[in-house]
């Protein structure tokens, strides 16, 4: 059973969605909508789970006040025109397009250049574009998910199939009987040890498939700064 409260904060109310659940410990999540949501054994006391909501305010405010801004971001649709920024392995890089007869996309450390027969077509510019981008996840997803491997190899974890979509409640997934890990191509926004990080969680799925002590204790094993970058992805959010 779900059920809806609220408390105050600092002169500002905190909406929240309580579900009463088998867990032993209290759990808290925001969504990319900046609705909150906590769940909670039946014998713990609303007083206290109220409570840790308040004590987690000022940290869901800020991530509410994060996710607005990208919604308002994401509600102006790229254009695909000179000086229009991406973001790319945590840097933002302008786009210049130029009319060439040999049409292409190239990234040279300083802008991502964009070469097309016709500069007024859009729906080409952004086709390219995406392919390029899709492209650039399957190389550095790759290499990562190559890299990370042979820490988990000993375990007997077999080397997983890698898939990259767009997703919009994770940054990353894993079917550990399938072996596949799915990695959210808008990653590819973020730094290298970023992702890296998120490869390394869905690694340790296969050997823990939940989020128990033991899983964290592994991710701590090998990574041993996994919360200073897992930081960086709450920060952007999903």
């Amino acid at each position: 059973m779900t059920v809806e409260r609220v408390i105050e904060f600092e002169g500002q109310e905190i909406h929240y969605l309580l579900e009463r659940k088998r867990v032993k410990n209290l759990n808290l999540r925001i969504n990319r909508d900046g609705s909150v949501y906590v769940s909670a054994n039946r014998l713990v006391s609303i007083e206290r789970i109220d409570n840790f909501v308040a004590r987690k305010g000022r940290f869901i405010l800020k991530a509410q006040k994060r996710f607005r801004e990208i919604a308002s971001k994401e509600s102006f649709p790229k254009q695909y025109v000179n000086g229009e920024l991406f973001s790319l392995l945590g840097r933002e890089i302008s786009l210049k397009v130029e009319q060439r007869a040999r049409e292409g996309v190239s990234y040279d450390g300083g802008y991502l250049r964009l070469y097309v027969k016709e500069s007024d077509d859009f729906a080409k510019k952004q086709r390219m574009l995406k392919r390029y981008l899709d492209e650039q996840c399957r190389i550095l997803f790759g290499e990562i998910l190559l890299e990370v491997y042979p820490l988990f190899q000993k375990y007997g974890v077999p080397m997983p199939e890698l898939r990259i979509r767009e997703m919009k409640t994770q940054w990353g997934s894993c079917l550990t009987k399938k072996g596949i890990i799915t990695l959210n191509k808008r990653l590819l926004a973020f730094p290298r040890p970023v992702i890296e990080y998120v490869a390394v969680h869905e690694f340790c799925h296969f050997i823990h498939p939940n989020h128990s002590k033991g899983f964290y204790a592994l991710l701590a094993v090998m990574m041993p700064d996994w919360k200073e970058r897992k930081a960086c992805l709450e920060r952007r959010g999903v």
